[in-house]
């Protein structure tokens, strides 16, 4: 059920509420699922806990227009609503949020300095859950439509599509989740995938398959996207014939996966190749006292209900290392 209280996801100008004189147990880098299931835990503990986001609590998550596959709501829930319901519970047990972009954290004798900002604040742990962000296509003319008929959100910028013809790259979850989101309001969504058969699970692509506004685009990628004021038309290559074709649309949604932020812990921590931290069965990084959960963890899967589950362990964790260590 929806909650009652009207939850502030967006940050105000007072966001920073720590001093420098507070004592901070546990710092979380990040707010969406995997951040604000640390805090609950982690609170539920008995640690003083912060979290530091940079935009939004939730993450992604607070874009996604329904979740059907988290347990406990079998009709779906609005990520949105699910994230906002995340946020009151760790309220209510105290957790405490700031906002900002983190830029470092140095490891020290007994403690960690993370800088956020201006600002540096210390605590006895860390948990790095900074998330990911949505992979570009890499092509010309996708910057300069960003924003006029470039989107990376069918729940942020659907709706200014309505009876227009758009195209969805990508074969995954969240790109047929999205495509028939986008049926709300376009007359046609292509959708684009650079193979002949989806990764998305089988009931999105059944009904994505029974949906008459969806078509789909096999074997082909993007190699250009073209227009004046707005994207008018976008440069298709197939994928074994090599040849390329013009195809009209008036808009474009890219779900091609993602890129773990973990840009500001590079120099600090251990990272795969493709920038994903790498733990141990504890979640705990290649430096005692830094863990890690969620989109940025190097692992299989990546979902809500996973990245929840990484939060519940790796504060668990982090407790036991600060009791240990004290």
């Amino acid at each position: 059920m929806p909650t009652k209280e009207k939850i502030k996801t967006f940050p105000e100008l007072e966001a920073i509420i720590v001093s420098k004189s507070s004592q901070i147990d546990l710092l979380v880098v990040g707010g969406g699922p995997a951040g604000l299931t640390a805090g609950i835990y982690g609170a539920r503990a008995g640690l003083k806990v912060l979290i530091v986001e940079k935009a939004l609590l939730g993450g992604q998550v607070s874009s996604t227009f329904m979740i059907e596959n988290y347990p406990g709501f079998p009709n779906g829930i609005a990520g949105q609503e699910l994230t906002q319901q995340m946020e009151a519970q760790a309220r209510r047990l105290g957790v405490e949020t700031s906002w900002g972009n983190v830029s470092q954290i140095k490891p020290g004798k007994n403690s960690f300095t993370t800088y956020v900002d201006d600002k540096q604040i210390k605590s006895k742990a860390v948990i790095i859950a900074s998330g990911a962000d949505s992979k570009k296509l890499g092509v010309a003319g996708e910057d300069h439509f960003r924003g006029r008929g470039v989107s990376y959100c069918a729940v942020c910028d659907g709706p200014f599509y309505k009876d227009k013809n758009i195209m969805v790259v990508g074969g995954g979850n969240a790109a047929i989740e999205e495509a028939l989101y986008l049926t709300r309001f376009a007359a046609k969504v292509q959708v684009l995938h650079r193979r002949n058969k989806l990764r998305a699970d089988k009931m999105l692509e059944l009904r994505a398959r029974a949906n008459s506004k969806i078509f789909f685009v096999w074997n082909a990628i993007i190699k250009e996207i073209t227009g004046e004021e707005k994207v008018t038309e976008v440069l298709v290559e197939d994928t074994q014939t090599k040849k390329n074709r013009k195809v009209k649309c008036d808009g474009i949604f890219v779900y091609i996966g993602s890129s773990p932020n973990t840009e500001f812990i590079k120099d600090t921590i251990k990272l795969n190749k493709a920038g994903y931290i790498k733990t141990d069965a504890k979640l705990q990084t290649s430096v005692p006292g830094i863990f890690a959960a969620g989109d940025v963890l190097d692992k299989r899967l990546r979902q809500i209900v996973t990245a929840a589950a990484d939060g519940a362990l790796a504060a668990q964790s982090a407790k036991d290392f600060i009791e240990g260590s004290v």
